[in-house]
């Protein structure tokens, strides 16, 4: 059993459920990631863990103790909100150890505490401020050292992030890695939407949709393995390149989609193997090439080049394949223009397929 353990986690809110049947097992000291769309649930677990919300069936562990109906303050976890809540009137020294206070903790412990906490944090010079004083990421700071101060095993974020501005989600991305490392026996939860901050956080992450985990695995094997079609498409920006069409077998299975066949024996299937029938195939922009580029690899064909996007180090280019719409990079100084016909390429072993049914990866 792990630092945190879900086991059959049920909650329905009258007819509607919310969550279903849900299992899920945290390392000591790892960084999970609950990644999803609005609505799938990822929050509403992270309140059940926090006993937040009371569950409709099933069971909670921390560190080996059933905490399923124990209060919040019982079971060892700092929570950090989407809103920082803090106290106005106070500085940011009282916000600190407001808490502390009313638990009774002797007045040198909350000291040191305090100072731990603002030199992990970088606030220390803020510690005399009210929070009216100070920015938007300092805010957050303060917040995420009020849950700091407790010294518990569990940390429990809820898209701590959302409300910055892209510079300081940035930043404050960066410090909160920074602060897992420096407290590495330390569990975090950490919910968001945003699968650049799931990415670069996270040790796991949870991919989540309608109350249930469709995939949990390290950032590598999400992005380059996706479990079905949905997290394929979830997780990526630009989002992955999906064509439609069959599967035919032969010597080697082909991908066909109208007039373009595409050799798959360097793909790995997994499970059972190819099956014949309609499927998706999925390549990401950044394994499609183009010119030189394409050259060497195993698919090639020839595209008209339809919209241009410069993104700085990179330019986005969209064409289209026997109808599909396919999208790749190129780099930012390569000269491309609306109208061009360009050689690109693939290797199909890169790609991710879908049965066209069930959207499980094959």
């Amino acid at each position: 059993m792990g630092s945190v353990s879900v086991n059959k986690l049920h909650l329905s809110f009258g007819d509607v459920e919310v969550l279903k049947d849900l299992d899920l097992n945290v390392e000591q000291g790892e960084f999970l990631v609950l990644l999803g769309s609005s609505g799938c649930g990822k929050s509403t677990l992270l309140n059940c863990i926090a006993g937040l919300l009371d569950i409709t069936d099933g069971q909670i562990f921390i560190k080996e103790r059933n905490v399923t109906w124990e209060q919040p303050r019982d079971r060892g976890i700092g929570m950090v909100f989407q809103s920082y809540a803090l106290y106005p009137q106070m500085t940011v020294e009282g916000n600190l150890a407001f808490g502390l206070k009313n638990a009774g903790v002797p007045r040198d412990e909350i000291s040191k505490r305090v100072a731990r906490a603002a030199e992990i944090l970088h606030i220390g010079p803020l510690l005399k401020r009210k929070p009216a004083q100070l920015s938007g990421g300092q805010r957050q700071r303060v917040a995420i050292g009020r849950a700091l101060v407790r010294d518990v095993d569990v940390f429990l974020f809820d898209e701590p992030l959302s409300n910055l501005d892209a510079k300081l989600r940035a930043e404050l991305r960066v410090e909160i890695k920074r602060l897992h490392q420096k407290l590495e026996d330390t569990t975090m939860i950490y919910v968001t939407h945003d699968q650049i901050e799931a990415m670069t956080l996270a040790d796991r992450i949870a991919i989540m949709r309608a109350g249930a985990i469709q995939q949990l695995g390290d950032p590598h094997t999400i992005y380059n393995k996706p479990v079905n079609k949905y997290v394929a498409g979830f997780v990526g920006s630009p989002s992955i390149n999906f064509i439609g069409g069959t599967l035919e077998q032969g010597s080697e299975p082909v991908f066909v989609a109208g007039s373009t066949k595409i050799g798959l024996e360097r793909y790995a299937f997994s499970g059972a193997g190819p099956t014949q029938g309609k499927a998706t195939f999925g390549i990401r922009p950044e394994h499609v090439f183009m010119d030189k580029g394409a050259e060497d690899q195993p698919f090639r064909a020839e595209v008209e080049v339809e919209v241009i996007e410069p993104m700085g180090a990179d330019t986005l280019v969209w064409s289209r394949l026997d109808g599909n719409e396919l999208r790749f990079r190129v780099d930012g100084q390569t000269h491309v223009k609306k109208g061009d016909r360009r050689w690109i390429g693939f290797d199909p072993a890169r790609a991710s397929i879908f049965d066209g049914q069930t959207e499980m990866r094959l």
